[in-house]
């Protein structure tokens, strides 16, 4: 059988100005669908608030993720690319055949796992809500939203198989869709209840409203990406002999990978129940504002920004190459490639993570202080969101460890890393449930969450360094910790300027716009000037780039 050019094509591993470009392609995409996607989140928490109402949608609305996570998007996340790359490579028909069986049997997989899930919403819901009341408005949505695990599923998959050609755009421009239909979605709410709804005053017809537009936004997303598939050459023709797809190997690797979910996601079964004690718990005390799973869902949305534009851009980028450098057993390129991603990374992710931290209630109060969400309830959100911002790089450490792992067909070491992450996050979560007052126990959530990545960095690090024969520590080191160093003088001059816009204005949204202007501006400027004179060529290297896309300028770099 001919194969089309497009289904051919090989997938792109250059060096490191072809992973600078591949990675400024996806940033601007991921730039766009985070900066929808926060608009969706901030239209969302107007019209919901921070209470019980917030809290029962936000948490119907992690489970479809959770339960496609759990039972096939772990499996799809950890080993579709390198096999499909091998495949690619290995097979006459260039793996075509391969990918359409797999493209039949995921289909029908995502169809049997959503009805179920559906059908079963109750007593999964119980897992995560204990009190009634919020047990049942939770369970009301999820009936709805639950329907988006298929879409999920097929927009993953049709997110790697364009990765394996090389095609990095489409998926992280197709969200941008879906945060707009929901976005739309989250404004009708707002005109219709008029910016006061609450759990007792939510109509069948709101939940309605709610529950099938945010599935709409799902289908929009997969609808973009099925053009971009079939732009490149796919054809889906169902193909049903399984046995010819080696689904013991897939079952081997994906063994670890469902452990490594499985004992992630209990981990924040253990965070989502606790978060929504505090919640009920601030509601029964009085506190006057919301401190539960809407604050942590919100504030770990933002936490990501940076580790999206940024490091998954890299990762991205990176795991085609990895997984063919793995393949050949090149383990000196594979050093060589993780060392690039993680300086890359690094060299915007360690200043954003701490000036996020200084400047993390000005975010929240300008973002959020709308509507149904008072200004006590924004700046509890940045609280928790600056204790977030502190775990960022040992998180961003740990995601690109774990893609050199998959790169390696490991799922074992991932999964067995992961029993001491979620011990150390649950540990920490319970003893903050425990000791803290309930207006600061999602705080506390939030630090084990960054505990567990610094553990799991660890851990993970000394194993890969053994196997590999070291993965450059002493330059990343040196790379790094210039970078904090570089970072200083822009987050004590950021936490200054905060401190004395507050002094002259209070808390409001004039100090928080002005705090970000000027503090979060010049701390950055800042950054960049002592970054230069430290001769961290990371950045200086990002600069050039993006001095190259300027217009009037020819070339790549200087």
């Amino acid at each position: 059988m001919a194969i089309p050019t497009a289904e051919r094509e090989p997938v792109t591993s250059g060096g490191g100005g072809g992973l600078l470009r591949s990675s400024a392609v996806m940033a601007l995409g991921t730039i766009a669908s985070r900066v929808t996607g926060f608009g969706r989140t901030a239209v969302l928490t107007f019209a919901l608030g921070t209470g019980i109402l917030g809290d029962a949608y936000n948490t119907a609305n992690v489970i479809p993720f959770i339960v496609y996570d759990l039972l096939l998007g772990g499996i799809l996340q950890s080993i579709v690319v390198p096999i499909l790359v091998r495949r690619r490579k290995a097979d006459r028909d260039g793996g075509v055949g391969y990918e359409q069986r797999l493209f039949t049997l995921v289909t029908l997989a995502l169809l049997v796992i959503t009805l179920a899930a559906i059908a079963v919403a109750g007593p999964l819901l119980a897992i995560y809500v204990h009190d009634p009341v919020k047990h049942e408005l939770t369970t009301i949505f999820a009936r709805y939203l639950l329907a988006q695990i298929f879409f999920i599923g097929i927009s993953g998959l049709f997110s790697a198989m364009l990765n394996t050609r090389g095609r990095f755009a489409a998926p992280m421009w197709s969200p941008v869709l879906n945060n707009l239909v929901i976005l739309a979605v989250g404004v009708a709410f707002l005109a219709v209840t008029g910016g006061d709804a609450t759990a007792e005053s939510v109509t069948p017809g709101e939940i309605v409203l709610l529950g099938v537009g945010t599935v709409g936004g799902m289908m929009a997303q997969v609808l973009a990406l099925l053009v971009a598939v079939h732009r490149a050459g796919f054809r889906w023709r169902p193909r049903f002999d399984f046995r010819s797809m080696n689904l013991a190997e897939i079952g081997k690797l994906a063994t670890w990978s469902v452990v490594y979910l499985f004992v992630f996601q209990a981990g924040y079964a253990v965070t989502a129940n606790l978060a929504n004690r505090a919640g009920s718990d601030a509601v029964a005390e009085g506190l006057g504002y919301g401190a539960g799973f809407t604050p942590y869902n919100n504030a770990y949305q933002l936490f990501q920004l940076p580790y999206a534009i940024i490091a998954v851009s890299v990762i991205t980028a990176l795991l085609p190459r990895m997984s063919e450098h793995a393949s050949d057993g090149r383990n000196d390129l594979l050093r060589g490639d993780f060392g690039q991603g993680l300086r890359l990374s690094s060299a915007l992710i360690v200043p954003a993570s701490l000036l996020m931290a200084a400047l993390a209630p000005s975010i929240t109060v300008l973002l959020f202080s709308y509507f149904n969400t008072s200004t006590a309830d924004a700046a509890y959100i940045g609280e928790v969101l600056a204790v977030f911002a502190l775990g960022l790089v040992p998180f961003t450490v740990f995601q690109l460890l774990l893609r050199v792992f998959y790169a390696m067909h490991d799922t074992r070491t991932p999964a067995l890393v992961a029993f001491a992450n979620v011990a150390v996050n649950a540990g920490v979560g319970v003893l903050a449930y425990t000791l803290l007052p309930a207006g600061h126990a999602v705080t506390g959530l939030a630090a084990g969450f960054g505990l567990q990545y610094v553990v799991g960095s660890v851990i993970a690090w000394l194993v890969m360094s053994r196997r590999t024969g070291g993965l450059g520590g002493r330059a990343i080191t040196s790379t790094i910790a210039r970078l904090y160093l570089a970072s200083v003088p822009g987050l004590i001059f950021a936490f200054a300027m905060s401190l004395a816009f507050t002094t002259l204005f209070g808390t409001g949204r004039l100090q928080a716009l002005l705090s970000l202007a000027v503090g979060g501006g010049i701390g950055m400027l800042l950054f960049v000037i002592f970054a230069r004179a430290l001769r961290v060529t990371e950045v200086t290297s990002l600069l050039d780039t993006v001095r190259a896309k300027l217009p009037g300028r020819r070339g790549g770099t200087r």
